[in-house]
């Protein structure tokens, strides 16, 4: 007879895998707001008290309860931000939170765009290249310097021609001498099957 009491079955399944990520997806969907500037804890999420409070000019207010620096905040029409977490008592300050939020996102979106990703980039010669050939490929690995990225300089052999890596080392020497001006050595030439491989950095 049932007496409406979970069977030994119904327990087992209750532990089966199936039922652990239906519980993580819903905990995440009732977890508390997420800051991208790190994990801010406002108003009423502070839970700590006294606290040190810091007013919207710099100015300090002393150590408060919680309730009075909140009830301060709130007649500024500002809130309270939690600005160092670990000291004691922890520190707070009255701003517009969602204002420093804006000018945070901001500060990073220019980081971000000041910020320079370093390319390899690849210019190949021949032995024996013709002088317009060699000015023209020379002046596109100029310009990769010039964009701060790095250059291989790449010598490609043909045949019998990789029995004299020296004729490839002068075309490399003769790029590398070419673009002194702007570019460094960072890797010496070197011969790995029928290529031979030199990298330039911008100085």
């Amino acid at each position: 007879m049932f007496d409406g009491r979970p069977t030994v079955g119904a327990l087992r399944a209750s532990r089966t895998p199936e039922w652990c990520p239906r519980f993580f997806l819903s905990s995440s969907e009732i977890s508390p707001i997420q800051d991208s500037t790190k994990r801010v804890r406002v108003n009423r999420q502070i839970r700590i008290s006294p606290l040190r409070v810091i007013a919207p000019d710099g100015s300090q207010l002393g150590i408060l309860e919680l309730d009075t620096a909140l009830a301060q905040a709130e007649a500024q029409g500002l809130d309270l931000v939690e600005v160092a977490p670990l000291a004691r008592p922890p520190v707070v300050r009255i701003m517009d939170y969602g204002k420093f939020k804006f000018e945070q996102a901001k500060m990073a979106r220019v980081a971000k765009k000041k910020q320079h990703v370093i390319h390899l980039k690849e210019v190949k010669y021949r032995p024996g290249i013709d002088d317009h050939d060699f000015d023209t490929k020379t002046r596109h690995a100029r310009r990769f310097l010039e964009e701060g990225n790095k250059v291989k300089v790449t010598m490609m052999f043909r045949g019998r021609q990789v029995a004299h890596p020296e004729l490839g080392r002068d075309v490399l020497d003769r790029v590398s001498a070419d673009l002194a001006d702007i570019g460094k050595i960072e890797a010496d030439a070197k011969l790995e099957g029928k290529n031979m491989t030199m990298i330039l950095a911008p100085k």
